[in-house]
């Protein structure tokens, strides 16, 4: 019988150390910075993929509709692959940049809990957090920028689906015909003015917007804009977290130094003390 109760101690102490392993990990996880993280990889990817076919579709309606001749949009084709490269590499870089600051994450949440034993802040270590806050901080002032410069593709479609929807909409009885209703896309400065036909009138234009390239590219280009928003806010997100982070770094730092001082004068006294018994008894 004490055999049977001895076994069932240590498995229930086994099982409330398991436990309490598994709140002392979770305890470390930086929730805020995953959350950012998961919202970071999700903008990027929107953006990455959605704009990448959007501009492709693109080209093709530009072809088919505005500019037959190659050498009227072949600046814009060049600038657009360009921007297809850029893709890429934005892709790759926040892939790397969200993983570094989610380990980054990791490392001030362990620190400031001190779930790994006792915690020495360096100078260094503060160095690297203030970095990232200003990588961060730049990052998210040019994602600003992406995202209003996401937005003019959807401006453009929005206008050309609307005045679609005008032909669309017009009565039998109305004086003026659906071929004076025109979209000039040489006006937006994308293709210079002597492209022809530069401009899609009446039936031309709304077969174009029937086109699944047209509208495939016009939801493309409203995600991707979306997708932009959501890297900035993750990224303002990411902000908050890398300031408060080195904030608390900062007051652990000096907290640190404090605490070894105070060690040291402790240290200090209780040499003196004991210098003071040993002369004592010697005098005895």
């Amino acid at each position: 019988m004490e055999t049977a109760a001895e076994e069932n101690t240590e498995q229930s102490q086994e099982k409330k150390g398991c436990f309490e392993c598994c709140i002392k990990c979770l305890g470390g996880v930086p929730y805020a910075s995953l959350v950012a993280t998961i919202l970071c990889f999700s903008g990027v990817a929107l953006f990455c993929g959605c704009g990448h076919v959007a501009l492709a579709g693109t080209i093709s309606i530009l072809e088919q509709s505005f500019s037959t001749n190659v050498t009227d949009h072949a600046l814009l084709s060049e600038v657009i692959k360009l921007m297809q490269y850029v893709i890429y590499g934005i892709a790759s870089f926040f892939f790397l940049y969200g993983i570094i600051l989610l380990a980054e994450g990791f490392y001030t949440t362990s620190a400031v809990k001190e779930l790994h034993g006792e915690f020495k802040t360096t100078i260094c270590g503060r160095c690297i957090s203030g970095m990232f806050v200003f990588l961060t901080y730049v990052l998210g002032v040019a994602w600003l920028g992406v995202f209003g410069f996401s937005a003019v593709p959807v401006f453009m479609f929005y206008n050309i689906w609307s005045t679609c929807e005008v032909i669309r909409s017009l009565p039998g009885n109305m004086t003026t015909s659906a071929d004076q209703i025109c979209v000039d896309i040489r006006q937006y400065g994308i293709i210079p003015w002597n492209a022809v036909p530069g401009k899609a009138c009446g039936s031309a234009l709304a077969d174009m917007c029937n086109t699944p390239e047209f509208y495939l590219s016009y939801h493309l280009f409203i995600v991707a804009c979306a997708g932009a928003g959501a890297t900035v806010i993750a990224l303002i997100h990411f902000l908050m977290i890398l300031s408060s982070n080195w904030a608390y770094l900062k007051d652990a730092s000096k907290m640190q130094a404090y605490q070894d001082i105070k060690a040291k004068e402790e240290q200090e006294l209780q040499d003196i003390q004991s210098r003071s018994k040993e002369q004592l008894n010697s005098y005895t």
